[in-house]
């Protein structure tokens, strides 16, 4: 079926898989289990009224390696075997990528011991990458200075959106059904499987699959699940750099990661349409869905403030929340973190872009969930942390999902 289906109200819909969330790893999950099991009955369902729209929607279109990962982790092991996977799908369906490469620049001596170690992960993940030093790095990168780098050669640029809509094409073409403006209302389990409510639309399912993002915590907690956790949104702000200074940018560019903060720090990326993006900083949002400053939804912003776990990690880095809260107001300041890595970019070289917002899932101890953490009973699985890698590993988070679903 090749268009979005529109139930009428009160009709009950029966399938073998429920998808909930039509983000880049909700369509790789229905695609992979369309591939596994091609005579089931599957759906999707998505609240807003396109697909990708959110976290897939605000990407930075990097394509990652898997440097930053902990070996063994399921972020590693998913970013490294995505190349493959990721670049056949592209080619297949025609999606532009390049594999580009990226530079990490330590600018400070402090930050060497950490770019060493940074190094030795990418080996232990068994990445195509070397050290530089500031000749080297001039030639790939003139405008940057640094002291030392690390080339990842293994690093790429892509649409994303480009991909949801490949996959939800062969969705489609595999007979799933994928419905629109449909939200979950209430999650009922049964003996024999799941029934999912959506204002007066009824979806009857043998196995239910969470993967809404923003809001997967509040799908398992509907259901009844005990997950020990809770979805911060983090708001990502990005300023763009105008066309007659993109030529500073050659490839991507990012700093050494302070290993006690959880974001990477600002950076540059030159994305598939030629644009070159600044940022993020990560500053909490006050709406799951908070794009702008402005944004504030009193339910979000109460369930952040009223979780004890928040306040803990909140304090644990305070005085880099602080730097992240001052270049969210000032432009300069943010400019400022920009210029340690290329010095001649200045305010009147960039304009402000769109935003993203990351759900981080936190830990009722306080912790950060660092890895891809999946939930599951007899009839359910939830995807309750699945940040940045998520949109290069998705097909492999996909066919992840798909085998744990019993058959």
């Amino acid at each position: 079926m090749n268009v979005f289906q529109k139930l009428l109200p009160g009709v009950m819909m029966v399938y073998d898989y429920l998808i909930v969330g039509g983000g880049i790893v909700g369509l790789s999950t229905a695609y992979a289990l369309t591939k596994r099991d091609p005579q089931a009955k599957i759906a999707l369902i998505e609240k807003e009224s396109s697909l990708a729209y959110h976290q897939t929607g605000h990407n930075s279109g990097v394509i990652h390696s898997g440097i930053y990962y902990k070996p063994r982790s399921l972020k590693a092991k998913f970013s490294k075997e995505e190349g493959k996977r990721l670049r056949a799908f592209c080619d297949l369906h025609d999606i532009p990528y390049e594999l580009c490469g990226k530079v990490i620049v330590a600018t400070e001596q402090e930050e060497l011991p950490l770019l060493d170690r940074l190094y030795q992960r990418g080996l232990d993940n068994k990445l195509d990458l070397s050290i530089i030093g500031p000749e080297q790095l001039k030639e790939i990168e003139p405008h940057v200075a640094g002291l030392k780098a690390i080339w990842v050669k293994e690093t790429g640029i892509i649409h994303y959106q480009q991909v949801a809509r490949a996959l939800a094409k062969e969705i489609q073409e595999a007979n799933g059904e994928i419905f629109l403006n449909t939200k979950v209302e209430k999650v009922q389990e049964g003996k024999h499987g799941v029934m999912v409510e959506c204002g007066n639309r009824t979806f009857e399912t043998r196995y239910l699959i969470n993967c809404a993002g923003l809001h997967c915590d509040r799908i398992a907690a509907i259901q009844g699940m005990k997950t020990n956790m809770k979805i911060i949104p983090f708001r990502g702000e990005y300023y763009e750099i105008k066309p007659n200074k993109r030529h500073m940018v050659k490839h991507l560019i990012y700093p050494v990661p302070n290993p006690k903060f959880p974001f990477l720090g600002v950076h540059f990326t030159r994305m598939i349409d030629g644009s070159v993006h600044a940022g993020p900083n990560a500053v909490l949002s006050m709406k799951r869905e908070g794009y702008l400053k402005t944004d504030f939804d009193f339910k979000d912003f109460a369930e952040v403030m009223l979780y004890p776990a928040f306040w803990k990690i909140a304090r644990q880095n305070i005085g880099e929340g602080f730097k992240e809260i001052v270049r969210s107001f000032s432009k300069k300041a943010f400019v400022k973190s920009l210029q340690r890595l290329i010095p001649a970019i200045m305010d009147d070289d960039l304009v402000a872009s769109e935003n993203g917002v990351r759900a981080q899932a936190l830990t009722r101890e306080g912790k950060l969930i660092d890895d891809f953490f999946v939930v599951s009973n007899e009839h359910s699985i939830h995807i309750l942390n699945a940040p940045s890698p998520a949109a290069t590993s998705s097909l492999s988070i996909g066919h992840y999902i798909s085998e744990q679903i019993p058959g």
